[in-house]
């Protein structure tokens, strides 16, 4: 087995230089006449509504698209006034079915009255100038302009013109979205961002709000009577609204309670894990390796049951390996500190997210967290929750990680979505496999807001062929769910960043990577249920690879678009470079739930290859998102082929049968490519951090090893060994207490 590589070095930066081009129609597309007034019509309709509403002075309008807009196809003309940018007017943004966008402005009335006036213009230029339609051949042609007099005879700007025309190419309609919240139930409930405190904007409604009820500028909890007036009276002003009080999803089927004759010496310098969930008793075996804090009100009852789950959870993270032999991860054991933020009975969302960020922010030497709750609903189709958009945002701001359960359904049930918190997009959320690495007969299937990866990963969570031994209140028991597979992932990690001293993108990328082999991408079917694969057992299969592969990590900070390097040296025999090569990215980026389906706000795009010699990256998965000299990619294809917009990617050559080798250019060197973009405009994706790690496999079977180590070094790379044994020894001689005469 080889050890992996640490490879430390300069990256380097460049601005995007590259300017945005005139306005252009699509191949094959034609703009109407009719189609342009039908779009006036809909906006007339807009402002006689808007003009008469007496909560708002300005005007909530939904675009609908003809599919999946790229930032670069969305309005670009209507809604603009001066020199506004109508990308700064979006508060939100959904799919219809198709999938296709549906993106709410909110703009004012003079900008809206403004684009009814300049969209009578263009129609009148489509009347007059090319017979009622204009088609691409024409449009992209400049010199089908060159005999008009835009300012004059129509009083708009041929750049205008053009971007109006390119809008209504990408547009249905304009219309007005109402949100609704089921009745009868408390609600944690999002309004679009107005920029008026969400307190005014309910009172002109009849809804007082305490700042107890906040859970950020735009999120209130509301009770039943406060939800039935909303409705009546300004459903329009509804983003996104769930349930407050949520049903726990099953956790484990089988408990078979027994005398439990295990030991263990107390605890010394382990590292310390934080698990949130229902209580822990202080009476199991392994009680002096757990300081517990209880975050529930004391008023609230507790009983025998509330203890059960929790207690679970935590001696896996504790003890795993001694309960289950068969899973021994050579972790050894952690120290937990656990915080009881639920009973069994259920959970107040609102109540947990306020519990979790007190937690976390008072605990800042923790940074692996288990979360093995979920809810028994299913996650919205169109956004977030709120409790995985404050993990997210966590995950952002703090050098922090969570592990969240991927949630059950009752065995061989009808399928079901997963349950929040598992929708988080920075977690690591884990879905469960029985011994045979199928998914578990209580699987819920993944894929979030209908692109992003979830769950990221499955493990080991027991099933009716082998269940897993915990520990209960009452003694051992048998249990089987993604509760319990999380826990084993979470050591992992921990392992990772507390032991060994890895960065957290480091180690989810690690994590991650070796879950995945070099088959084919798997199916749809597969991501839903068991996300990227099944991690190794053993932290050395994380740790270390084959004989004939050279895995590296590089990590690093992305400072402006490009962040590149362009001195990776792969070794080269009889003039042939004979490896494969794959390469997984993970990232922790800001999102914005308000923003609906495009939730984050910062995308790496990721190009990883040979050096051409026209000085181009050949980058191994053909991305070309970055091209500008080529056709536009559309981008349902650009996130369905490169993970656009998505925080972990992973890209790969197929190991065909009979492999060849490569091509040697000029430059013999291997390049790394991190484009960054952003959806926002508030440079969110600046300072962000990012691993990387990149796996050579030689397609001879030969280790070349030794050959990479040498020319990285001559290159300037400093080369580390990810040594586990030298690792430990670092750690354990950081915990040792230092007397000073």
């Amino acid at each position: 087995m080889n050890d992996i590589l640490s490879l430390k070095g300069h990256f380097n930066q460049h601005n995007n230089t590259g300017r945005g081009g005139i306005p252009k129609l699509p191949s094959g597309e034609t703009v109407t006449a009719g189609h342009l007034q039908s779009l006036i019509d809909d906006l007339e309709r807009m402002y006689q509504q808007w003009n008469n509403n007496s909560i708002l002075n300005k005007a909530l309008i939904a675009a609908y698209y003809r599919k999946v807009a790229a930032k670069s196809n969305r309005i670009q003309g209507f809604f603009s006034l001066h020199k506004e940018n109508p990308a700064d007017s979006i508060v939100g943004a959904k799919f219809a079915p198709g999938p296709k966008h549906i993106i709410i402005y909110f703009v004012s009335l003079d900008a809206l009255k403004f684009s009814i006036s300049v969209a009578k213009s263009v129609k009148k230029i489509v009347e007059d100038e090319f017979d009622n339609a204009i088609n691409d051949v024409t449009f992209n042609n400049s010199k089908s302009f060159t005999q008009i007099d835009f300012k004059k005879k129509y009083n708009i700007s041929k750049t205008k013109f053009q971007q109006y025309i390119v809008d209504a190419d990408y547009l249905e309609r304009f219309d007005v979205e109402a949100g609704s919240i089921p009745e009868n139930q408390e609600a944690i409930v999002t309004l679009y961002d107005t920029g008026d405190p969400i307190e005014n904007l309910l009172s002109r409604i009849g809804v007082k709000v305490s700042s107890a009820q906040l859970l950020d500028r735009n999120t209130v909890r509301l009770d039943q009577n406060d939800v039935a007036l909303l409705n009546i009276r300004a459903p329009y002003l509804i983003a996104m609204a769930t349930e407050d009080l949520n049903q726990l999803a099953p956790s484990s089927f089988t408990h078979v309670d027994e005398d439990l004759l295990v030991t263990i010496q107390d605890p010394t310098n382990e590292p310390t894990v934080g698990v949130i969930d229902t209580f822990f008793d202080s009476s199991v075996y392994f009680h002096k390796w757990v300081d517990f804090h209880s975050m529930i009100d004391s008023n609230i009852s507790i009983d025998s049951d509330d203890y059960r789950h929790g207690t679970e959870v935590t001696s896996i993270i504790v003890d795993g390996p001694t309960l289950n032999p068969q899973y021994d991860d050579g972790c050894g054991r952690f120290r937990v500190r656990h915080f009881g933020v639920a009973t069994a009975k259920g959970f107040s969302s609102f109540s947990v997210i306020q519990s979790i960020k007190e937690i976390v922010a008072s605990n800042p030497d923790i940074h692996v967290w288990n979360l093995s709750l979920g809810s028994k609903d299913e996650v919205n189709q169109n956004f977030i929750s709120a409790e995985a958009a404050v993990l997210d945002q966590i995950q952002f701001d703090r050098n922090v990680i969570f592990v969240i359960s991927g949630t059950n359904r009752t065995p061989y049930s009808k399928s079901k979505r997963i349950g929040t918190p598992a929708d988080s997009i920075n977690s690591v959320v884990v879905n469960a496999v029985d011994i045979s690495k199928k998914p578990a007969s209580y699987s819920r299937n993944g894929i979030v807001l209908s692109f992003f990866t979830k769950p990221d990963i499955a493990y080991y969570g027991g099933d009716q062929n082998q269940a897993l031994r915990a520990v209960s209140p009452n003694g051992e028991v048998y249990v089987e769910g993604t509760s319990f597979a999380a826990p084993w992932i979470t050591r992992k990690l921990a392992y990772m960043i507390e032991v060994l001293g890895l960065s957290r993108e480091v180690a989810k990328a690690l994590l991650i990577d070796s879950a995945i082999g070099w088959d084919k991408k798997p199916s749809h079917q597969q991501l839903a249920l068991i996300g990227n694969g099944v991690v190794p057992v053993r932290i050395e299969d994380v740790l270390h690879t084959s004989d004939d592969e050279i895995k590296f990590v590089l990590e690093g900070t992305s400072e402006a678009y490009d962040t590149y390097t362009y001195d990776i040296p792969v070794p080269i025999v009889a003039k042939r470079q004979p490896f494969v090569a794959k390469a997984t990215l993970c990232y922790f980026p800001r999102c914005s739930r308000n923003q609906g389906v495009d939730y984050t706000n910062t995308e790496l795009d990721i190009y990883f290859g040979r050096i051409d010699n026209s000085a181009h990256i050949k980058s191994i998965n053909e991305n070309v998102q970055s091209d500008d000299t080529l056709q536009h990619l559309q981008e349902v294809d650009a996130r369905r082929q490169f993970r656009k917009w998505d925080n972990v990617k992973h890209i790969s050559e197929i190991l065909k049968a009979n492999p060849r080798a490569k091509k040697v250019y000029d430059n013999p060197m291997w390049a790394l490519s991190l484009k960054t973009k952003e959806r926002l405009n508030n440079r969110d994706g600046v300072g962000i951090h990012f691993g990387v790690v990149i796996t050579l496999k030689e397609i001879d079977g030969v280790n070349r090893i030794q050959d990479f180590i040498q020319q990285a070094s001559l290159k300037g790379w400093l080369v580390n060994r990810i040594s586990v044994k030298n690792r430990i020894q670092v750690y354990e001689e950081g915990q040792n207490t230092i007397h000073l005469e």
